[in-house]
């Protein structure tokens, strides 16, 4: 009698989506492992609030072990998967193969600059922990060099902050920054003003937040005048240079860039030998698997898919961890020799936040905006953060930040140069090395 042979269900990504799939199919006849380039889940939502100095990034993260720790047919694997061979029913990660008989790549996306990568250096964008600790960097070092500039008696740079993009995380950073220069800022410089930092948010389109109702867009703007946020809408980025934002034959001075503008999907969908679209998404079926390779299934933001009314499924988090459920419960319907179900996203609504006590929030039929979606912005993220501790202790942060305007992780490492002051610097710094000399 031949013993039985348990299913293998190889899932990349450690997002929200391969996440979920994981936990779902924990409990099924199937050895499970988990590829994934990082040792930890990131909860992308919060990752401004990192950029911005409000949370630490162990607040907003947590080790994919440990999360899935006490399932013992669970494995997980830090290696980059390098390439598929479907026919195989193979995943290459350097130099061995991993064979599945399910495939779940949840790879997610990066930054679009829609080819022009050479302004990544320029303009970083905000998808990991790494980026948010870079915006960081750059964000407090502008005030540091300023200060720097200014107290030795040299004219004062003006202190603009360009955020292009006018999605969600550019609202929110704009929204931020705004905050941090009018409030967390304002008493602690001596030779220069932080409350006359400029903030500007850059947006290609008529109106900013274009996935949420007209109502709800200008209630956006109106909140981020009051904050002191400068919202340029059609304003189309033409050019990005060292200290500059080119749009047409304007050119605005930046002290710091930040790219918030769009995104691309993993290059890992494209590996896939299947149907794409412009942004690299693959085309997958209704159950999200893809054409001709009906183990193979494809979720979060490397899919593209329609709902019931025709729409594109937008990349956030609800709709990847939806289809985590639904492929891993189309698996276990395989495992039963039962017919799959097609993916029928379910839309609870959509929040943004734009800054302290200040939010947009997308209910169907109700449209809410100012403190009332500010709160349910900010119970909701809380509670979908992975880990009671860190729970607890973004409460604590936010509850301490509203009250005091304080954010408590303002740390800059690495790097204290900045693209644009380069020239400026070593002009002012060379008499210095002469008389040292």
């Amino acid at each position: 009698m031949e013993a039985k042979i348990t299913p293998h269900v190889v899932i990349i990504g450690g997002g929200f989506g391969g996440l979920m799939a994981a936990r779902k199919l924990a409990r099924s006849p199937v050895r499970i492992t988990l590829i994934d380039r990082k040792n930890h889940h990131t909860f992308q939502p919060l990752l401004y609030q990192v950029a911005t100095a409000g949370l630490s990034p162990g607040e907003i993260a947590a080790p994919i072990r440990w999360i899935l720790r006490g399932r013992p047919n669970i494995q997980v694997l830090l290696a980059e998967v390098q390439d598929f061979d479907l026919s195989r029913r193979v995943v290459k990660i350097s130099n061995e193969e991993i064979p599945y008989d399910y495939l779940i790549v949840a790879a997610g996306a990066t930054h679009a600059y829609f080819g022009h990568d050479e302004w990544e250096p320029l303009a970083p964008g905000l998808k990991t922990i790494e980026d948010a600790l870079e915006l960081r960097r750059r964000i407090l070092l502008a005030y540091e060099l300023a200060e720097r500039r200014s107290a030795s008696g040299e004219d004062e740079l003006p202190l603009n902050f360009v955020v292009v993009g006018g999605g969600p995380t550019g609202v929110e950073l704009a929204g931020t920054l705004a905050e941090i220069a009018h409030r967390v800022l304002a008493n602690e410089f001596r030779s220069i003003d932080p409350k006359r930092t400029r903030i500007l948010l850059l947006e290609g389109g008529p109106r900013i937040l274009p996935a949420y109702p007209e109502d709800l867009s200008q209630s956006a703007v109106d909140q981020l005048q009051r904050l002191g946020v400068e919202v340029q809408t059609s304003s189309l980025v033409t050019g990005i240079e060292p200290g500059a934002v080119r749009m047409g034959e304007a050119r605005m001075p930046a002290a710091v860039i930040l790219w918030a503008a769009g995104v691309a999907a993993s290059p890992l969908g494209k590996k896939l030998g299947v149907p794409v679209d412009r942004a690299g998404r693959v085309l997958v079926n209704p159950d999200l698997s893809i054409a001709g390779h009906p183990e193979v299934f494809v979720i979060g933001d490397l899919a593209t898919l329609k709902d019931d009314h025709g729409k594109l499924l937008p990349g956030v988090a609800p709709v990847a961890m939806q289809e985590g459920t639904a492929t891993a419960k189309n698996i276990q319907r395989d495992l039963r020799h039962e017919p799959r179900q097609n993916f029928h996203y379910v839309d609870k609504g959509s929040l943004a936040t734009i800054g302290r006590a200040a939010a947009v929030a997308d209910f169907g039929k109700f449209h809410v905006s100012g403190f009332i979606a500010w709160l349910s912005w900010l119970f909701i993220h809380i509670f979908f953060l992975i880990g009671f501790r860190n729970r607890i202790i973004v409460l604590i942060q936010w509850a301490w930040s509203y009250f005091t305007y304080e954010r408590g992780a303002r740390l800059i490492t690495g790097d204290t140069r900045l693209p644009g002051w380069d020239d400026q610097e070593s002009t002012h710094s060379e008499p210095a090395n002469q008389r040292v000399g």
